[in-house]
């Protein structure tokens, strides 16, 4: 078979496994080879782990012995650079760390290779994850491919662009404050950021009480499907949830008709952040596809977003500052936004960190309340759709205005394509559920994507392959 099976979803991977249509060995040929025709244009992987074909060699052995693992056997999966991979470095995309490899896997990946999955690369991302833009100075910039002068967002970029182009079936992908959602949305792929603690994750590290695991997909299914996987137990993690041994796939096809759905539509949240007309519009499609399905929509704005991001605005800070504090002499190793933070985080008391961790508890209560008049919020990822790297390049104060509530209070959240510009940009609606309704945001996010339609990743791939030969040329 072509590359073309590089085009295709975990799901039907399986299915071409199962069949005997092709074999792990050959999708993984395939994507190494598009990686290296590809990324040298985007800059998505930091690390190819040197036993992938064995592993994928492996995985051959049990599917002809009708033994496969589990739903994700034969499956390569990407790694964002913060995620400990056994065998490879993590990095976490710094220049203060270096090329040891760990010892263990994190939780998430201890999962997916019970199920067989192959996790054979580490993706880039920012200096220790600290922003939404993926640019370090230990892997230099990531370039969004449906336009390379832009950015593809951040932290989980890297991951967020191999899915687009094929150059991994899946990533996992971490979110402190919007870092799985934002690259989704710029890319067109579909990011889903759990409830916090549903997927184990350990070492939390300074970002502990923000950050969370998830997937990044081509298609709901296949996030449902890792969900599925990445969500069984680890008491490696101390605030896990209790696992409730959910089938997150089956989820999206048990759950009630929208009929029996309320939904907030939310154009701004109540912030006085106006997103372009782009975004406005994705969002206000959203809501009339849910209303036209018999959902019942109404526009309200959930309470408190204003002071959750100035909670944020206080905690990440503080957190940049706990992760550099036994940095001393890594001075001009790091990147300087990250430094800029940490100084911030310095000034702030500690009266007023534990003053935001209370207030934190405060507004969480209020949208626990909120949740019992409503079901799931339609809003905006970002104010915008993929930014000029050119612009970036003078301003580093962005804000994840749209996405920090979620990782503030805990709630599951994902990121679904909903089509593109008239310049050809994708553009992502963020779909928010209440405190451990993950499923829930799973099936609303497959009603969209059965709406929408998926992006024209193909059409990707062949567009990007076609511009950068022809650059290589000249």
């Amino acid at each position: 078979m072509s590359d073309d099976i590089c085009d295709l979803t975990a799901q039907e991977l399986h299915a071409l496994y199962k069949s005997g249509a092709t074999s792990p060995v050959e999708v993984t040929q395939a994507v190494l080879t598009r990686i290296e025709r590809l990324d040298p244009a985007v800059n998505a992987f930091c690390q190819i782990a040197p036993d992938a074909l064995d592993m994928a060699r492996a995985s051959e052995k049990r599917w002809k012995g009708n033994r496969p693992l589990g739903p994700l056997d034969g499956v390569p999966i990407s790694v964002k650079d913060n995620v400990a991979v056994a065998g490879l470095a993590t990095r976490y995309g710094s220049r203060v760390t270096d090329e040891t490899p760990s010892p263990h896997d994190s939780p998430s990946v201890a999962r997916l290779r019970e199920s067989g999955a192959l996790c054979f690369a580490k993706t880039t991302l920012p200096d220790f994850a600290h922003k939404i833009v993926t640019d370090s100075p230990l892997t230099g910039i990531t370039r969004n491919p449906w336009d390379t002068s832009r950015t593809p967002g951040g932290s989980s970029g890297g991951a967020a662009v191999a899915v687009s182009l094929g150059m991994a079936p899946a990533a996992i992908g971490t979110d402190g404050g919007g870092s799985i959602r934002i690259p989704a949305a710029f890319t067109g792929t579909f990011g889903f950021k759990p409830s916090f603690g549903r997927v184990p994750h350990a070492p939390r590290g300074p970002f502990g009480l923000l950050s969370h695991i998830g997937p990044m997909t081509r298609c709901v299914a296949d996030a449902a499907r890792i969900l599925t996987v990445i969500s069984r137990p680890d008491s490696r993690d101390w605030y896990a949830l209790p696992h409730d041994g959910s089938d997150y796939e089956l989820g999206l096809k048990c759950k009630p008709t929208p009929g029996g759905v309320r939904i907030a539509y939310s154009p701004s949240l109540g912030l006085a952040v106006t997103p372009e007309a782009s975004v406005l519009d994705a969002v206000q499609r959203a809501a009339d596809i849910f209303r036209d399905l018999g959902a019942k929509v109404q526009q309200e704005d959930p309470p408190g977003i204003v002071r959750c991001n100035a909670v944020h605005a206080t905690l990440w800070p503080a957190c940049c500052r706990q992760l550099t504090e036994g940095m001393a002499d890594a001075g001009a190793a790091l990147d300087p936004s990250l430094q800029a933070y940490s100084d911030a985080g310095a000034a702030i008391s500690r009266q007023a960190l534990l003053g935001a961790l209370i207030e934190r508890g405060e507004l969480g209560a209020a949208i626990n309340a909120f949740f019992e008049r409503y079901d799931l919020v339609i809003c905006p990822v970002y104010t915008r759709v993929a930014m000029p790297l050119a612009e970036l390049a003078a301003n580093h104060e962005l804000f994840p205005h749209f996405t920090a509530w979620c990782n503030q209070l805990g709630l599951p959240a994902a990121s679904i394509y909903a089509g593109t510009t008239p310049e050809g940009l994708p553009v992502g609606v963020q779909i928010v559920g209440g405190r451990h309704a993950d499923a829930l945001v799973l099936w609303a996010s497959h009603i969209l994507e059965l709406a929408f339609g998926r992006a024209p990743f193909a059409d990707l791939v062949r567009t990007l392959s076609s511009s950068f030969a022809t650059r290589q040329t000249h």
